[in-house]
């Protein structure tokens, strides 16, 4: 073999070398474009499914309106407006909202508890002696008063958990079937005159008084029943605590007179000053000291100051809530989360109120944007306020904020 065949043989053997060479690298390539494409598939298939789940939830969900969405119609057994389903709240559990402007719902009452509220909200009205129902006098009906669609439904309803059989007979059982020691708020707003209309509203509140329901006070000590009634609005503080023997309501108080600062209740000797090491427990601004309570009481001043003297003191034996507005005391909210100086009143508050033994509310909160609403909620909840004011029951009950 010559030299020129050999060196062409040579280059045969390279040339084929080198073109396996490239088939393996184009394999290797074609590997991972088809492998990175078909991830690519698998992942985008994953998220739709995802997508398409979480779109069933909502769809097939069963809204808490559901349950009574033949309310009122001719044949349901509901035209009186005082139904109660049975085990209506068997598989509901109480959480820690007020549901606010009740009587807007589509089935007053009801709606809320389906949702798991313990406390709820109707505003009266005194007109002709008798208790309407409503925001403003353009929403009054003749058939929507008090007892029409609060104190006879609860009545029904107390009466199916407390039945009188062979195994029980008693009257202790609260709304709730989760939790039966679990008492219900009647947090009464009064828009008319307190002292006209308040003797109104404890005249029709003895269905319940006389089955032992209301939660009361006597000789000192206060008794929890399965309701609990509480006046707001023009409530006169002076009228609700005239009887000094026994009492089956309270008020709610004002928290904005209740600021304290963490140490306050702490002995320390004159003239020294506790140390801290929360910032946010520093010597409050001027805005944030407690105000004064109203100095006339035969005024209608509103929540927390109807009848109240800068005198009066409010404890547990004559107040069940500490209220106040949020856009009065703590104020707007910028860039979406809360300064140090509105923690500062938010906390102060809840302290002051919980020192004396009383729960506390917030009204008026922020409704949208949805993520700053869900964000006071969830601070609201952590720094220790007792009940949610909320509108919205559905994100309520989930409390997935």
């Amino acid at each position: 073999m010559t030299v020129k065949q050999r060196r062409k043989g040579l280059d045969k053997e390279l040339w084929l070398e080198q073109r396996q060479r490239g088939r393996r690298k184009g394999h290797w390539y074609n590997c991972c474009i088809f492998g990175g494409i078909s991830g690519l598939c698998i992942l985008a298939l994953l998220l739709a499914l995802n997508l398409v789940l979480v779109l069933a939830t909502f769809i097939w969900s069963s809204d808490i309106d559901t349950y009574l969405q033949n309310w009122g119609r001719p044949g349901s057994g509901t035209e009186g407006l005082a139904w109660y389903p049975t085990d209506f709240t068997r598989d509901v559990l109480p959480i820690p909202c007020h549901s606010h402007n009740d009587y807007w719902r589509r089935v007053p009452l009801f709606s809320a508890l389906r949702a798991g509220c313990i406390s709820v909200e109707p505003d009266v009205w005194l007109f002709d002696n008798e208790l309407y129902i409503g925001h403003n006098t353009a929403s009054l009906q003749r058939n929507r008063t008090f007892q029409s669609l609060y104190v006879n439904p609860l009545v029904e309803i107390l009466e199916q958990q407390n039945p009188q059989t062979d195994f029980y007979n008693g009257t202790g059982h609260g709304v709730f079937d989760v939790d039966p020691g679990q008492t219900l708020t009647l947090l009464i707003d009064v828009k008319t005159g307190g002292a006209e209309t308040w003797p109104w509203v404890l005249k029709q509140l003895e269905p319940l008084r006389e089955r032992g329901w209301l939660t009361f006070v006597q000789e000192g000590e206060r008794h929890i029943r399965p309701v609990t009634v509480v006046g707001t609005g023009n409530t006169p503080f002076d009228v609700l605590t005239a009887n000094s023997i026994y009492r089956d309501a309270f008020f709610d108080a004002p928290l904005e007179t209740m600021w304290e600062s963490r140490l306050a209740s702490t002995d320390w000797p004159p003239g020294t000053v506790p140390p801290s090491s929360d910032p946010l427990d520093s010597e409050p601004d001027p805005d944030d000291t407690p105000l004064n309570s109203s100095t006339s009481g035969n005024k209608d001043l509103g929540q927390g100051l109807s009848g109240t003297t800068p005198e009066s003191e409010f404890t547990p034996l004559n107040s069940y809530y500490a209220s106040v507005s949020w856009g009065a005391s703590v104020g707007r909210i910028w860039r979406g989360r809360l300064s140090p100086k509105q923690m500062r009143i938010i906390r102060g508050q809840i302290r002051g109120a919980h020192r004396r033994g009383l729960k506390v509310r917030y009204w008026d909160l922020p409704a949208w944007p949805l993520g700053l609403r869900n964000h006071i909620w969830d601070v609201l909840i952590r720094e220790g306020v007792d009940i949610l004011n909320v509108d919205d029951l559905r994100s309520a009950s989930k409390m997935a904020w």
